[in-house]
């Protein structure tokens, strides 16, 4: 057979020729050391021709997109109403601090878990304060994020259908008919948009649509803030109260129940692990600045929208600020940008809303499956799961009033101790054990905590209050 190839002599060799640098000294194979076979220091990614194709995860940009969609959600919402409460000055003055010791939060939160080598919110929990600690985490946030999609879908409901005070999109659009039903409208955004992306098996898969979602939000800041500058310049606007009502019992107790719902809107780190977990190249230095970004865009937003949306309304404004969007604006193109900032809106819920489920089924599995492989292992355990949970959600959306009364509650129990009670006791109790906390991190941890406790306290107590006196 004819051949352009030569055969080699028995005395001929070949040299391979180490691509890696690390490999190699002058030219030739570096002598093995004991250390060099140690499996920790093996990068398996770099392996594909034995542990498979190296899939790179989700790159900054990517990871800062879920991280910011978790946060801006429904909280925004009710910003607006918190204004109202604490006035201006006081309300800026704790978004910006609810800011920056919730990023505080999230550094020691991811500090502590690569240090004990922990893949989840849960198991981080456990390594600092034992099982019945991590047990108790993931029951928060279990109510924690059941909480919020349920809120997302009143949310909806109300915008598309309307409720007993204000008309909705539907109903301005085309009048009365089947879509004045709040529950079907519900169920069919339910299954036609959010059980799609709800099937989703990792995050990262998410990032575009969360890209999506944080440019809807800042389409409602900056119509809201456009709309409000407007009819500032034209004088059009009362003056806002700038510090809190002291002079009633209700201004007072308003005042204790509100600002767990400022603490809620932070709250992101049930998150951190799984968005870590999948981040390109993950660090905890390339985490930090993943959360930096995150918290210097939420507090931008969150400061625009809460003063814009109190300037707007004042007195008048709504626990969920979306339903005062209904009514005409007194400037022009008013309808148009009724419709903008509502559809648009309920557009970011849409997109918000498997972030905020993947952790939740991703809780949900871990304290009911534990002992079973991952759910990415398992498709028919996760499309059963979703299944579950989103018919759970929708029946919760139907007995919940409105989104106040849900953050009220969930504000003053498992957000505060999922952002703040849990983060600073894991930095306090495993800083002993590795790194150590600075003097400056050491009083930051406590700080946090003992706020925590306090707002935990108030919260529940001014709740209670709040309901018995309804009661009466």
């Amino acid at each position: 057979m004819d051949s352009n190839y030569s055969a080699i002599t028995k005395d001929s060799f070949v040299e391979l020729q180490v691509k890696d640098d690390n490999f190699t000294e002058n030219g030739h194979l570096k002598p093995n050391s004991p250390d060099d076979f140690e499996v920790d220091d093996i990068d398996f990614d770099n392996l594909p021709l034995i542990f498979g194709e190296n899939k790179s995860g989700s790159g900054v940009y990517g990871a800062v997109f879920n991280l910011t969609t978790t946060i801006i959600g429904a909280g925004i919402m009710a910003l607006p109403a918190t204004m109202k409460v604490l006035g201006l000055v006081l309300g800026v003055v704790l978004i910006f601090l609810m800011g920056i010791l919730s990023e505080i939060s999230v550094e020691l939160l991811v500090r502590f878990s690569v240090q004990c080598k922990a893949s989840s919110y849960g198991e981080v929990v456990q390594a600092a304060l034992g099982k019945t600690a991590k047990i108790l985490s993931e029951i928060c946030i279990i109510v924690n994020n059941a909480g919020v999609l349920v809120v997302y879908l009143i949310i909806i409901g109300d915008v598309l259908s309307g409720s007993i005070r204000h008309i909705g999109v539907f109903d301005q659009w085309l009048g009365h008919g089947v879509w004045d039903h709040r529950k079907l409208v519900i169920l069919i955004i339910l299954v036609v948009f959010l059980a799609p992306l709800c099937v989703m098996d990792k995050i990262d898969s998410l990032s575009t649509s969360s890209a999506a979602s944080v440019a809807l939000a800042v389409v409602f800041v900056v119509v809201a803030f456009t709309i409000a500058f407007i009819k500032l310049v034209e004088g059009k606007i009362e003056a806002p109260r700038m510090t809190p009502d002291f002079g009633s019992k209700k201004a007072i107790l308003d005042l204790l129940v509100v600002i767990p719902i400022m603490s809620n809107a932070y709250v992101c780190h049930f998150n951190v692990q799984p968005i870590y977990n999948e981040l390109e190249g993950r660090s905890p230095q390339k985490m930090n600045r993943v959360s930096r970004i995150t918290a210097v865009i939420c507090v931008l937003v969150y400061a625009s929208t809460a003063i814009a949306g109190y300037l707007l309304f004042g007195k008048d404004t709504e626990s969920d600020i979306l339903t005062n969007f209904d009514k005409d604006l007194g400037i022009r193109f008013s309808t148009a940008l009724n419709y903008i900032v509502r559809v648009g809106y309920v557009f970011h819920l849409i997109l918000v809303f498997p972030v905020i489920h993947f952790s939740l089924r991703q809780t949900v599995d871990t304290l009911l499956f534990g002992g079973l492989a991952p759910l990415t292992e398992s498709r028919k355990r996760c499309l059963a799961l979703t299944t579950v949970l989103l018919a759970l959600l929708y029946f919760g959306s139907t007995m919940i009033p409105n989104i106040w009364t849900a953050f009220k509650f969930t504000g003053a129990t498992t957000a505060v101790s999922l952002g703040f009670t849990f983060p600073s006791l894991i930095a306090l109790r495993l800083s002993k054990e590795g790194s150590g906390l600075s003097v400056r991190e050491k009083i930051v941890s406590w700080f946090m905590l003992i706020l925590a406790i306090i707002v935990s306290i108030v919260g529940v107590c001014g709740n209670i209050y709040s309901i018995s006196s309804q009661g009466d």
